[in-house]
């Protein structure tokens, strides 16, 4: 019998659910590691914290919570993926250039928050 690994995803920001097109982009961990290398080769890594965040683009519907969004800095995002994992940010919000895609319907968000949880 086959898993689900992929498709359809659910994000929610303060409770509020969006509509989702396209994907969800969550850090798998949070740190980031890097080899050091000497004379004789790799010596070791050294790591460095990664920011929390959730990378998604929404669909711009007449009930988007724009004021939550764009106003908040005290967010609560959840990802829940295809598969059944599910990434909370806490004390997250909204970071570079959020532009509605009139075209399209869309909007790109990118959250960053102080922590990142997976369940």
């Amino acid at each position: 019998m086959g898993k689900r690994v992929a498709g359809i995803c659910y994000i929610k920001v303060n409770g509020a659910q969006l509509e989702v097109k396209g994907s969800i982009e969550v850090p798998l961990t949070d740190k980031k590691r890097e080899t050091v290398s000497g004379p004789a080769g790799p010596a070791g890594y050294k790591e460095e914290v990664r920011t929390p965040f959730v990378k998604l683009t929404a669909i711009f519907r007449d009930d988007f919570p724009t004021d939550v969004v764009a106003e908040n800095t005290d967010l609560t995002v959840t990802a829940e993926l295809a598969n059944g994992k599910v990434y909370t940010l806490s004390g997250g919000y909204l970071v570079g250039e959020s532009d509605v895609k009139g075209d399209e319907g869309e909007v790109e968000l990118h959250f960053e928050g102080n922590k990142g949880i997976w369940q």
